[in-house]
């Protein structure tokens, strides 16, 4: 509930702010997209992301008014989860990373990201990510889960809970509009304290045993079994700082100078600031001078934790 909530109120603000701006909704909402998580819990997450897409229909057509279908769809891209992969028995999490999988697949996402079973522990082998990526491609190509549209529409199970979660999230996105908005939320901490919340009672049913983790809080193994990890050649960060080096050296600063104070002086404004950036990385200036530039104009955001 919370991430369809706080997710969708993300998309609220972006979708006010452009309007604000003098878009014409129907002109811009078509090209906006999601990135969502995709856990556990199969039929759970199933039904979050059709509560998502039905939320966030409902929102462009009531709140907003838009009037071309294109704009209401929720089009979003999936991650499995990396919270829930695991260091002991890292072989279960090419379980884990299937089902999570299956579920966006299910739940209607455009594009998937599987993570891979060994990144509780390192970067992924090439190894691990191909298996990562193979878990994807029989999904696509073996199951037929992508032959239908909405192919778990009308379960019983699936239905209510998609219903539970999409008036759930409806009733956290009127608080976080009573308040304000989504940035008057963050601002106070608001949004903060009920991850911190969430965070802290998934862990503690973890350490009581009512959350199951398999093979860290039951079926453990006596003796883990040792993988593979990825080792990172020190030799690459070596010949990256001295591609920087040497990129800095044959750079024309008269060009890298006022372009990046060009990014600043239109950070501190209302003007687009896309045409300026461009300009600055097509002038050589780095990704870490860009972001300097924006640090002087914005400052630097730092979380409220809230108890």
């Amino acid at each position: 509930m919370q991430e369809v909530a706080f997710t969708l109120a993300n998309g609220i603000a972006y979708v006010d702010a452009a309007v604000e701006a003098g878009l014409a909704v129907d002109d811009f909402a078509p090209q906006l997209s999601f990135f969502f998580n995709s856990h556990n819990e199969l039929l759970m997450q199933i039904a979050k992301f059709r509560a998502a897409r039905r939320l966030w229909a409902r929102t462009m057509r009531e709140r907003f008014g838009a009037r071309d279908p294109r704009s209401m769809m929720l089009r979003f891209h999936a991650q499995t989860a990396g919270s829930s992969l695991t260091a002991q028995q890292p072989e279960n999490n090419i379980v884990r990373v299937a089902l999570q999988c299956l579920a966006a697949v299910l739940g209607g996402c455009q594009s998937l990201h599987a993570n891979a079973l060994d990144e509780a522990l390192a970067l992924p082998t090439e190894q691990a990510a191909l298996l990562a990526l193979r878990t994807q491609q029989i999904i696509a190509q073996e199951t037929g889960v992508v032959n239908t549209i909405d192919p778990v529409a009308g379960s019983f199970a699936i239905e209510k809970l998609t219903d539970e979660i999409e008036a759930a999230a409806q009733d956290y996105i009127s608080k976080i509009d009573a308040m304000g908005g989504v940035l008057r939320a963050i601002e106070t901490g608001y949004v903060q304290q009920e991850i911190q919340k969430s965070a802290y009672e998934y862990q503690q049913a973890v350490d009581t045993g009512e959350q199951v983790v398999v093979g860290v809080n039951r079926f453990q193994v006596d003796e883990e079994r040792p993988i593979p990890t990825m080792q990172v050649d020190p030799e690459i960060e070596r010949n990256q700082v001295a591609r920087l080096d040497a990129l800095r050296a044959r750079r024309d600063m008269a060009k890298v100078k006022p372009a990046l104070a060009e990014v600043e002086r239109r950070a501190r404004s209302t003007e687009n600031l896309m045409p300026a950036i461009l300009l600055a990385a097509e002038s050589y200036a780095t990704v870490g001078e860009i972001s300097d530039a924006l640090r002087r104009a914005f400052g630097e955001y730092h979380e409220s934790v809230v108890i």
